[in-house]
């Protein structure tokens, strides 16, 4: 962004609405490129835009320090993006399994709120690997350019990403 942004986050979150006008504006063509980095759908790219912005407009109140403001976007980008993948998790609370035979019996959509859980549990980067790869079916080269490392770091970690939960699932975790 520029030098201007912690003078305008300051007055925008003291309720100077030209000053929130021009931090979202300033603010929008980063937030572009955040949501072209983490969402697979560019036809959903402006809809991430706008509602980043409006929860920006509703919620630079509660951000605590003005320096996380840039790391404050990409994670409701993230969350954004996210929320069609992971949105139908709190469709119904799961129960434990008890043993693999259970596991292999269970009706699809137990088996779809188990899956869930599981890639919601993996750490962060991982996540983004099997998502990247196995949701929106990304080749390794596209998904190591999307993740901004080597082809060979990509695949190590889609590969611990699967086996992390295969782990989760046979747990029962």
């Amino acid at each position: 962004m520029n030098a201007a942004l912690p003078a305008l986050l300051r007055a925008a979150r003291a309720g100077d609405a030209q000053a929130m006008e021009r931090l979202l504006a300033l603010a929008q063509p980063d937030i572009r490129r955040y949501a072209q980095r983490h969402c697979a759908a560019t036809a959903a790219t402006d809809d991430i835009v706008q509602e980043t912005l409006l929860i920006v407009y509703r919620r630079v109140g509660a951000l605590r320090e003005l320096a996380a403001f840039g790391g404050w976007l990409v994670r409701i980008v993230q969350r954004l993006c996210m929320r069609p993948v992971m949105g139908w998790l709190r469709a119904e609370p799961l129960q434990p399994l008890e043993d693999t035979a259970a596991w292999a019996h269970r009706p699809a959509h137990e088996l779809r709120l188990d899956l869930a859980r599981a890639i919601d549990s993996l750490p962060p980067p991982y996540r983004e690997a099997l998502l990247l790869r196995d949701f929106e079916e990304l080749t390794i080269e596209e998904m190591s350019a999307r993740l901004g490392t080597t082809r060979e770091a990509a695949k190590s970690r889609l590969h611990r990403a699967r086996t992390l939960v295969r782990e989760y699932l046979r747990d029962g975790a």
